[in-house]
């Protein structure tokens, strides 16, 4: 997640291929109690000594300082990183979204690059990856020994160009092989449809800075067409993003109190974030999905709403990235990413590695042939010789949109129906 926090920049999301990230600029300096360790820094001279004089090839003095400060962060956690001038200005162009790309946010996971998500309408939605997919090659060359920041690079590139990804996949007996086109990566934040009459739905697949403002119209313009008796918001595979986007988008939902707090070691690191009054949905019943792809911002929202008792959780736990990083620029126009802090629910939850668990658990499932014939069951109307509806109603044969729901969708299938009966069960204790 992103928010600008003095001269450094804030984001709780993993490396995002068509996401946007803000930077910044930042020198550190070592606090009074903290000892330079001259021995350890001497044992380090040492060593760049020995690859200088004895390695088999000439190694140039950049690389070596550059490697070993990746070495350094890379040591720390999976999301810490060092960033050299290249791959910062990569970065800073991906603010743009106007790059080629795949559309799948990733992380490091035992050497190998992990997706936490695919993102809506890209490239790599639609070539089938999934969350939590693990990608061992890219083309002929395997990541393994790769920095996460070095696999980003190799998928990034031209428009209309092509890259080979070899992924093993929970439940596959071999690995799989998924060909990708690159495109320009623009992510729309906010989606919105009416699923029945008075059902709203709203899927956010990341956050931006306009994430709120796109969903308050989005809940408007719903409004428009016929008042909301309760409404669906889909954070499935949702990587994360803007700060404040996460917030705003908790505050739509909650009246008053804490949102969401952080914690770490320095004083910019440590903040809390409180719900203004009002709610854009005034009272009316709330349901969010999320699944293992939800992170990060929508994990903050997911809990935010939980521990406020505001909606209901449905799906399966969501990713479990709990911690905050910080991006700060060095004075040769290299930067790091490093994580600073951790945030936590209202209820002082932290969420990392662990991840919000939902309210309802349930998995995604998809009818069989035999569910579907069972499915197809007869009717008075479909009787020959039956009585006629004395109002003049006619027997339709328009296929209920609720069955084809079930069908493609089964978890928002399930949640249009929990809101259903939260509406029954409110105008019977009404």
């Amino acid at each position: 997640m992103l928010q600008n926090l003095r001269t450094s920049t804030w984001f709780l999301s993993g490396t995002l291929l068509g996401l946007s990230l803000a930077v910044g600029h930042s020198v550190y300096a070592l606090k009074d109690n903290d000892q330079i360790p001259f021995e350890d820094l001497q044992a380090f001279t040492e060593v760049f000594s020995k690859v200088k004089s004895d390695y088999v090839e000439s190694v140039d003095d950049k690389k070596l300082i550059e490697d070993a400060i990746r070495g350094m962060l890379n040591g720390l956690d999976p999301h810490s990183a060092f960033l050299n001038t290249s791959e910062f200005s990569d970065l800073k162009i991906g603010t743009t979204g106007q790059f080629g790309g795949l559309g799948i946010e990733v992380g490091m996971e035992n050497g190998f690059v992990k997706v936490i998500s695919p993102i809506d309408d890209t490239p790599a939605s639609r070539a089938g990856v999934q969350a939590s997919d693990l990608i061992i090659k890219l083309d002929e060359r395997s990541v393994k020994g790769m920095t996460l920041n070095e696999a980003v690079k190799i998928m990034r590139g031209k428009p209309n160009t092509s890259i080979d990804l070899t992924i093993v996949r929970e439940g596959e007996p071999k690995p799989l092989v998924i060909s990708i086109t690159r495109e320009i990566i623009r992510v729309k934040s906010v989606k919105n449809r009416m699923l029945e009459p008075g059902f709203g739905y709203v899927r956010i697949t990341n956050f931006q800075s306009r994430t709120t403002t796109d969903l308050l119209k989005a809940i408007s313009d719903l409004q428009k067409e016929e008042k909301l008796k309760g409404m669906v918001l889909d954070l499935r595979n949702n990587p994360g993003g803007v700060l404040n986007g996460a917030v705003g988008v908790s505050d739509a939902f909650i009246d008053d109190g804490l949102i969401v707090y952080t914690e770490g070691r320095i004083d910019d690191s440590s903040h809390r974030y409180l719900a203004t009054p009002g709610d854009s949905l005034n009272g009316a019943p709330l349901v969010v999905l999320v699944n293992g792809g939800s992170a990060s911002a929508s994990e903050i929202v997911a809990g935010a709403i939980q521990d406020h008792k505001r909606g209901i959780i449905l799906g399966t736990k969501s990713f479990g990235k709990g911690s905050v990083q910080t991006i700060q620029e060095l004075r040769n126009g290299s930067a790091v990413k490093l994580t600073t802090a951790r945030y936590f629910t209202p209820n002082g939850r932290s969420i990392q590695a662990t991840g919000i668990e939902p309210d309802i658990k349930l998995s995604t499932v998809k009818l069989s042939e035999t569910d579907e014939k069972v499915r197809e069951t007869y009717s008075e109307s479909d009787l020959e010789g039956r009585l006629s509806n004395p109002n003049g109603e006619q027997a339709g044969d328009e296929k209920d949109d609720s069955e084809t729901l079930a069908k493609t969708d089964f978890q928002l299938y399930e949640a249009l129906n929990l809101l259903k009966g939260l509406i029954i069960m409110n105008n019977i204790s009404s």
